[in-house]
């Protein structure tokens, strides 16, 4: 069994159209400065986990309840028990819904072709040119994120891709440039950044809800679905 810090007992918002359970893993191998568990992502082990015996008598109580269950994090793919947990989910009738920064591509491509995810998210950071500054990172070969992406599009997998507009990071042309690299035919949200004090980097900033919505109206020329989550 994997260790979570954390756990959502009951959400509608984190998996579409199902009413789910969040769980929250620890470590990230990305330093977003605008990443709001910083806490999960920095300092890990300072937080407690939760008691295994507890989570599989939770799973096992809850499946006349919930229809599905979102792994995130952190990184998930990080995790060495990912698999074995996701087996374990879909032996008790969840769906399962992963998180991922798209860094760990085989990992990702791993599960899938073992039919074990029902829902990928996939956060693209920035366009190619800005993603060095979205992860926290001078230098970054972007081929990892780039291969995730293909293999998500080359899915039967529903998945969708998500970025987190920060407006010291993300101007309208790199979100056309975002929408352009991961295609026309593909789902993606803008998802409204606030600062609640958590974030790895102090002093950043949203964008208005008028902004956002100007925004989403610009990318609609460029992918089929496209819509601001957050405001």
């Amino acid at each position: 069994m994997m260790k979570f810090h954390g756990l959502i007992k009951s959400t509608l918002v984190d998996y579409p159209d199902k009413l789910a359970a969040t769980f929250f893993t620890g470590g990230c191998n990305l330093r977003c400065p605008f990443c709001h568990n910083s806490t999960l992502v920095l300092d890990p082990e300072s937080q407690p986990y939760l008691d295994e015996e507890e989570i599989k008598e939770f799973l096992v109580r809850k499946t006349r309840y919930l229809d599905g269950i979102c792994i995130t994090g952190g990184e998930p793919l990080l995790q060495e028990g990912l698999v074995e947990f996701a087996q374990y989910l879909k032996s008790l009738g969840y769906s399962v819904k992963l998180d991922t920064n798209g860094s760990l591509p085989d990992k990702l491509k791993e599960l899938l072709d073992m039919d074990l995810l029902d829902y990928v998210a996939m956060d693209v950071k920035s366009d190619r040119a800005g993603y060095a500054a979205a992860v926290g990172y001078p230098k970054i070969n972007i081929e990892n994120f780039e291969k995730s992406i293909e293999i998500l599009k080359n899915s039967k997998v529903d998945h969708e891709f998500r970025t987190t507009v920060v407006r010291e990071l993300h101007s309208t042309q790199q979100l056309i440039n975002i929408a352009k690299w991961i295609g026309k035919d593909q789902k993606y949200y803008l998802q409204t950044f606030s600062d609640k004090g958590e974030n790895i980097i102090q002093g950043l900033h949203g964008y208005s809800a008028k902004e956002e919505i100007t925004m989403q109206n610009t990318l609609k020329s460029y992918i089929a679905f496209i819509k601001v989550r957050g405001i």
